[in-house]
C-alpha cells in the first residue's frame, strides 16, 4: 500500500473513531467489540483466546457448577484491593452458552469482585472483560479440565472438589490415563482422589451407569459480597490476630461455598433457623465453640468492628452441624422474639469469653456491626 493511501486510511480511521465516541455507552461498547472481533479474525494470533478481549454486561456472566478453586477470605479481600488499585489485569476465561450468556471457566473470584463491589462495578460500567475458550473445548468435560488446569497452574484447588470432578469425568467414561493427561496429574494422584471419594472400588476403568446423575447445587440463594462489606477504618489496637490457616473455623467448612452433602440452600437455612430457635442446643454449641476454637475466637471476638453476635451464631451452627456461614439467612426465618432470644444467648457467651480473657462486658448494641467483611 502506498504511503498516501495509508495516510488517507488513517484519516478515515480517526473520523470513524470520533463518530463512535459520540455514541451512548452501550452502543459504543458494541461497536468496540465488533471492531476488535474483526481485527481478531485476521490476526496472526487469532488462535489465542487472549487476542480478543470482549466486554460483556455482568448479568450475562454466570459461574460454573464445578470449580474446585477456593479463596480464603483474606485473599479475597486482597484480590478486591488489587483490582481496586491496579485495575483488571487479567480477563475472565469464559464459554458462550446457547442462550447468549457466558459461563465462567476461570476467574470466578474476579467475576465476583466485578459484580459485587459497588465502586468497581461502577468504574467498569456494569461490564466484565472476557476471553472465550476455543470452540473445540465446549463439552462439559473439556471445560472442567480447562478449569482445573487453570487452577493447578496457580497451585490452587480444593481437594474434595477435585475429587468430585474426577468422579464426574469417570462417569463420562474417561480412563485414568486420560484424566491424568488432561488434568496434569500422575496416576497416583488420580487414585488418591478416587479414594477421597470413598468409592475407589468402583473406579477400575469400567463404564459408569448413565443413570447416576451428577448433583448440581443451586446457588441462587447465596449471599453476595458488596462494597459496604469492606471496612477501611483503623484496626483495634488490642485486637488479637491469627493467620487464616490457623483459624479452626476454616478447615471446618465455615467459609465453604456449598451446602453439606445431601442439602440444598433452603434446607440449610431452615436447619439454621431451627438450630437458633433451640436455645439449649445453641448453648451447647456455644460452649463447644468457645472452648475448642481458641484461635478463631481470639481473632473474631476481639474485633470490635464486626458483628460478633452473628459470628457466634454462624460458627456455632458450623461446629454443630457443618453448615457454612454462607447460609445464615435462616436467621431471618425466626420470629422477632426468637431472634432476640438467640441474640441474648450469644451475648451471654460472648461476655463469658470476654471476662475469661480479661476484657470488658458489652451490651447487645455495641457488639452488632455495620459491616460483614470486617470479620476477616
Amino acid at each position: 500500500m502506498k504511503q498516501e493511501e495509508l495516510k488517507l486510511n488513517n484519516n478515515n480511521i480517526d473520523q470513524f473513531i470520533q463518530s463512535i465516541n459520540l455514541l451512548e455507552l452501550d452502543k459504543k461498547i458494541i461497536e468496540r467489540n465488533e471492531i476488535r472481533e474483526k481485527i481478531h479474525s485476521i490476526s496472526p494470533f487469532k488462535n489465542e483466546p487472549v487476542d480478543f478481549v470482549k466486554w460483556v454486561k455482568n448479568d450475562l456472566v454466570h459461574s460454573n457448577d464445578y470449580n474446585p478453586n477456593s479463596v480464603a477470605p483474606p485473599e479475597m479481600e486482597l484480590l478486591r484491593l488489587s483490582i481496586d488499585s491496579d485495575g483488571y489485569t487479567q480477563p475472565i476465561v469464559s464459554m458462550a452458552d446457547p442462550d447468549g450468556r457466558f459461563e465462567v471457566i476461570d476467574g470466578f473470584h474476579r467475576h465476583r469482585v466485578g459484580r459485587e463491589c459497588e465502586n468497581i462495578q461502577k468504574r467498569i460500567c456494569g461490564y466484565l472483560q472476557l476471553v472465550q475458550i476455543r470452540e473445540t473445548q465446549k463439552d462439559k468435560t473439556d471445560r472442567m479440565a480447562s478449569t482445573i488446569r487453570h487452577n493447578r497452574a496457580r497451585g490452587k484447588h480444593a481437594v474434595n472438589a477435585m475429587s468430585d470432578i474426577v468422579i464426574e469425568l469417570k462417569k463420562r467414561n474417561w480412563s485414568d490415563d486420560r484424566i491424568a493427561r488432561e488434568l496434569g496429574m500422575d496416576s497416583d494422584e488420580v487414585l488418591r482422589l478416587c479414594q477421597i471419594s470413598g468409592l475407589q472400588d468402583l473406579f477400575s476403568d469400567q463404564q459408569f451407569s448413565q443413570a447416576w446423575d451428577a448433583v448440581i447445587v443451586d446457588d441462587s440463594g447465596f449471599n453476595s459480597l458488596d462494597e459496604s462489606d469492606i471496612s477501611t477504618e483503623s484496626i483495634d489496637s488490642d485486637r488479637i490476630f491469627h493467620e487464616w490457616q490457623d483459624w479452626e473455623c476454616f478447615p471446618s467448612g465455615f467459609y465453604s461455598d456449598k451446602p453439606p452433602s445431601g442439602m440444598d440452600v433452603e434446607q440449610c437455612e431452615i436447619a439454621y433457623s431451627k438450630f437458633l430457635a433451640d436455645i439449649p442446643r445453641f448453648e451447647k454449641a456455644l460452649i463447644k465453640l468457645t472452648s475448642e476454637w481458641k484461635n478463631s475466637c481470639e481473632h473474631y471476638l476481639t474485633n470490635s468492628k464486626m458483628n460478633r453476635i452473628a459470628w457466634l451464631g454462624q460458627a456455632s451452627m458450623c461446629i454443630d452441624s457443618g453448615i457454612p456461614s454462607r447460609f445464615c439467612g435462616g436467621y431471618n426465618l425466626l420470629t422477632e422474639e426468637q431472634q432476640k432470644d438467640a441474640d441474648l444467648k450469644a451475648l451471654e457467651y460472648l461476655n463469658i469469653w470476654l471476662k475469661l480473657n480479661g476484657r470488658n462486658k458489652l451490651d447487645l448494641e455495641s457488639v452488632k456491626s455495620k459491616t460483614k467483611a470486617d470479620i476477616y
